[in-house]
């Protein structure tokens, strides 16, 4: 498949609520220790400075959420999740507390997420000393966090967004805190369309676990542990021994992959190989519509085999053509 050619460069800028987007607070003493053995990266060392990316996954491996965990209080953790996965996750999470000290409860009531991008993302991570540094465009070591404000709210950087059309890498930020606090934030700034903080998730390389992608994946097949979101030296955490098998004994066929197409693409739709008609070659972790106008970008789990056949194609092996697209990091054959 040849990579698709540069268009014309956009600049998104603004910030939007993210309804999408949920929050997990969990609070006791031993609320790291505890979710450091339920999730996929670090939490018992995550310093009030950091955020990290992680997976919760199924005995077996597959992702049940994708969590973006940050540290406001030395006993307070938040969870940052699709909202339409919180109740499950929060259902799951506390029946394996036991007799740790630690609650969890929905944050949803008290905690209002934002997505901040382009240049006012950038004005808001260099005031709360996040600027936008060379660790900002790698996704293994974009996260951080501060506080900002006075009333709790928290910043947290993520990686930058690289592909054409953008005019230059686009930062990104989630602003988190109190809904009053939020609407002043949202009245203070450009307002950014859902649809191009979407694309930019996509173009960034990291995308969250949706709804209809539930189980569908092991870490790996969404390139976790290229952008930060799995620690192969921590102790074991539900599904590990799997994570792990992939890792290290080379059994992981399928990956994540940036793609184009001029049909519009939805999460979970199946993509097929044009010459292997008979079953499925990937799924469509995440899509949205390009801002340029020119079709849509997805992040698409396909096997690796089927990249070097004739093509890919969205829904059906005589479906729309798929255009491969550079992904902002590299995977392991390519890092070697």
């Amino acid at each position: 498949m040849n990579l698709q050619a540069p268009a014309a460069a956009v600049q998104p800028d603004g910030v939007l609520r993210l309804p999408r987007t949920a929050v997990i607070v969990a609070e006791g003493a031993d609320a790291a220790s505890f979710l450091h053995g339920q999730l996929s990266n670090d939490v018992a060392r995550l310093g009030a400075s950091e955020a990290r990316l992680a997976a919760y996954c199924s005995a077996k491996g597959r992702m049940l959420a994708s969590l973006l965990v940050c540290r406001p209080g030395p006993d307070t953790l938040w969870l940052v999740l699709e909202a339409t996965l919180l109740p499950a996750t929060l259902k799951r999470l506390s029946m394996f507390v036991l007799r740790a000290k630690a609650k969890l409860r929905d944050g949803s009531g008290e905690l209002t997420v934002l997505g901040l991008a382009g240049p006012t993302a950038a004005r808001a991570l260099a005031d709360a000393g996040l600027g936008e540094t060379a660790a900002a465009d790698q996704p293994a070591r974009a996260w951080a966090s501060a506080a900002v404000d006075d009333d709790g709210a928290r910043l947290l950087r993520l990686p930058s967004a690289r592909s054409a059309p953008l005019a230059a890498d686009c930062p990104r930020a989630l602003w988190i805190g109190p809904t009053a606090r939020a609407e002043a934030w949202l009245a203070a700034h450009p307002a950014l369309a859902a649809d191009t903080w979407d694309w930019l998730e996509v173009a960034s390389g990291v995308v969250p676990v949706q709804a209809a992608t539930v189980e569908a994946f092991v870490p790996q097949m969404l390139n976790y542990e290229r952008v930060g979101g799995v620690d192969f030296r921590k102790g074991c955490y539900p599904g590990q021994e799997v994570v792990a098998r992939s890792q290290y004994r080379g059994t992981l066929k399928r990956r994540g992959q940036r793609m184009d197409a001029d049909a519009p693409m939805a999460v979970g739709a199946e993509i097929f190989a044009a010459d292997d008609p008979g079953q499925p070659a990937g799924v469509v972790a995440a899509a949205a519509p390009r801002p340029d106008g020119a079709g849509w970008s997805a992040l698409v789990e396909v096997k690796l085999a089927a990249l070097d056949g004739p093509g890919l194609h969205l829904g059906a092996a005589d479906g729309p053509a798929l255009r491969l697209l550079p992904l902002p990091y590299p995977l392991p054959a390519e890092a070697e």
